[in-house]
């Protein structure tokens, strides 16, 4: 694909914040969180999810949501950015709502097995769930992020006929915004391609969005095909770090590093600071030593060279 004026644009959803820092064992404080949030805003994000409505009791690194929704509402208000926040039910999104966010991720499995599992309700639950928020809280902006639609760790292969089958439920209630999650990190460019082919053009005037998982190594090379097929945004975590919790055996998110590192090689423009991004990827390792999983942690940049972006 040539890269022109009108689609050189690549947006990156930083999700570090929330997915980043769900599994992990250490307690990530109050302050610190405030200071990765900052640092993203410093860096040049414009899109990121901050934390996650859920029951802290069940997540425990979520025992703060409030404030840190107050602290992200600040930087959004002053600096003219995005930031939202995942709800798994109606509960949850009210509690968000009333903190005074509008921007919302709510996630579906389009698994039944894995849903069961993640949400612990049935994929019609969450659907007659998503129906109820929408009703009781018409206002709020959601992003349906369709989880396991590239495969599943309790059932293997995922026919498309059920994202399909959920995006159908997501028209009629007026979505248009979808994340296609490759949950456990399974997916292949040659089948990324053909469920971007099945399902773009679908009615519905659909933007959608990837968030790629890297168990496999090919989060890259998936992306890469998304790019090709018209994706215009990402969703990525610095370091690599994160994953969901009831996914056996998968590895973490796609390390926005690494991912801006080919955009930008390839001629897009992410309008974040690349080497002010490794820089913070040096904070976070001290932070959460040992963790931190990419290949531009280990690896010279080489900014200071043009190699190639087309001629």
């Amino acid at each position: 694909m040539e890269v022109t004026q009108q689609n050189k644009q690549i947006i990156i959803g930083e999700v570090f914040p929330r997915d980043g820092i769900q599994n992990l064992d250490q307690i990530i404080t109050t302050e610190e969180k405030k200071l990765f949030i900052k640092s993203l805003v410093d860096i040049g994000m414009k899109d990121i999810e901050v934390t996650s409505f859920v029951n802290p009791k069940l997540m425990r690194q979520f025992y703060d949501t409030k404030e840190i929704t107050n602290f992200a509402l600040g930087l959004a208000q002053e600096h003219g950015i995005l930031v939202s926040a995942l709800a798994p039910n109606y509960i949850g999104a009210k509690n968000l709502y009333d903190s005074g966010l509008r921007n919302m991720n709510y996630v579906v499995s389009v698994s039944e097995a894995h849903n069961l599992k993640n949400i612990n309700r049935t994929v019609k639950q969450s659907i007659d769930d998503l129906k109820s928020i929408k009703d009781q809280l018409p206002d709020l902006n959601i992003r349906l992020a369709l989880a396991t639609v590239f495969g599943c760790p309790f059932t293997g292969y995922v026919p498309t006929k059920l994202t399909i089958d959920v995006l159908n439920e997501a028209r009629e209630l007026g979505i248009t915004e979808v994340t296609l999650c490759d949950t456990i990190g399974v997916a292949n460019p040659y089948q990324v391609s053909s469920i971007l082919n099945d399902i773009i053009g679908l009615p519905g005037n659909f933007e959608f969005s990837m968030h790629m998982h890297n168990t496999h190594g090919m989060a890259l090379a998936n992306i890469y095909q998304g790019i090709l097929s018209g994706i215009k945004r990402f969703e990525t975590a610095i370091g690599g770090l994160g994953g969901c919790p009831f996914a056996p055996g998968a590895a973490g998110n796609v390390a926005t590093e690494d991912v801006i590192n080919m955009i930008h090689r390839m001629g897009f423009d992410t309008g974040i600071d690349f080497e002010e991004l490794l820089t913070m990827l040096k904070n976070v390792n001290a932070i959460i030593p040992s963790k931190v999983n990419s290949q531009l942690f280990k690896a010279k940049s080489y900014s200071e060279f043009n190699f190639y972006q087309g001629e």
